[in-house]
């Protein structure tokens, strides 16, 4: 009788945890909060899969397979061209890029807000991807730091 009573009482506590994994963020990439000057934006930004963004002092981008967040979907990729806006609160830079085309899969163009950390020598833009209940990875592009 006492491990039916712990069974039953064990089965509503384990849905209750799986339910709030499935509501749990996955944090940002490791590292610190940081305003970048215009000139540290401006350069080639690389992402885990070899893609490119080299944003250019002139608010212009060329891009080449770089991972974005689109909509909930994971591990879309684009490449072309478009422009760029850099702001920041007291703490953290936000880079905001917009490509000239939409996206050929999804039909959609939207700005995408890019937050910079400092991990080190090296500086990342970063933005979620995906949908945040299943935990999919986030889009990071680093940049050696000066």
């Amino acid at each position: 009788m006492r491990r039916c009573r712990t069974a039953l009482i064990s089965l509503p506590v384990a849905l209750a945890l799986t339910a709030c994994g499935r509501l749990y963020e996955l944090p940002p990439p490791e590292g610190d909060p940081v305003v970048l000057k215009p000139a540290e934006v401006a350069t080639t930004w690389t992402d885990a899969d070899g893609g490119t963004l080299t944003l250019k002092q002139d608010g212009t981008f060329v891009a080449d397979k770089i991972c974005i967040a689109i909509g909930f979907e994971d591990g879309l990729t684009q490449s072309g061209t478009g422009t760029w806006k850099q702001g920041s609160n007291k703490k953290q830079s936000i880079v905001s890029v917009t490509f000239d085309a939409a996206h050929p899969e999804t039909g959609e163009r939207k700005p995408d807000p890019w937050a910079a950390l400092r991990r080190g020598k090296v500086w990342k833009l970063w933005t979620r991807v995906g949908d945040p209940d299943h935990d999919d990875p986030h889009c990071t592009l680093t940049s050696p730091a000066s």
